[in-house]
């Protein structure tokens, strides 16, 4: 059964509201509840293992950000939240460009919306590489976007994964991300 009315939320709406939401494509959706300390150790771990390999790489990495639990604000209608995002251009204090790298801890309560939603928006949007990683498995899912979408790189629960983007480059060993 379609709804005869539908609400449609922007930016605006969405700077006023309390608590932790993403807005897509006019949609609220609420992060709750809280992620878990393996979704967050996770999440830190690959954060981390990235922004050393940055600050051992003095002058080359210069405008290479990595961030965590940062809004992406895509549209005016679009505001994401990816767990961690790589940046590969200078910004200020929001992001409004297209990352270059984003990951996904994925949980119970967002598989959907980080399997098939975020997946098309990051895809749409021209995000570089977008993985997918599932503590509860120990799986990681990377993506490449190629002229015509997202192409799997890789299914894995260890290994190594390079990322180039810009002047930006960095391995993630999968192997020690777990909690």
């Amino acid at each position: 059964m379609a709804l005869a009315y539908q609400d449609y939320y922007t930016l605006e709406d969405y700077q006023h509201w309390v608590g932790n939401w993403e807005l897509i494509e006019g949609m609220p959706y609420a992060m709750a509840p809280s992620p878990t300390v393996t979704h967050q150790t996770v999440a830190f771990n690959i954060a981390r293992k990235i922004k050393e390999q940055f600050d051992s790489k003095e002058g080359t990495c210069d405008k290479c950000c990595v961030l965590m639990e940062t809004d992406w604000q895509v549209s005016n209608d679009t505001v994401v939240r990816p767990d961690v995002m790589v940046i590969y251009q200078s910004i200020d204090e929001r992001v409004t460009i297209t990352p270059g790298v984003i990951i996904e801890v994925v949980s119970e309560s967002s598989t959907k919306r980080d399997e098939v939603m975020k997946f098309d928006l990051y895809q749409r949007e021209g995000v570089m590489y977008y993985i997918l990683v599932y503590p509860e498995k120990n799986l990681v899912k990377v993506y490449f976007n190629m002229s015509v979408g997202f192409k799997k790189l890789a299914d894995s629960c260890d290994g190594n994964a390079e990322f180039n983007i810009g002047t930006c480059s960095f391995l993630i060993d999968f192997s020690l991300i777990w909690r």
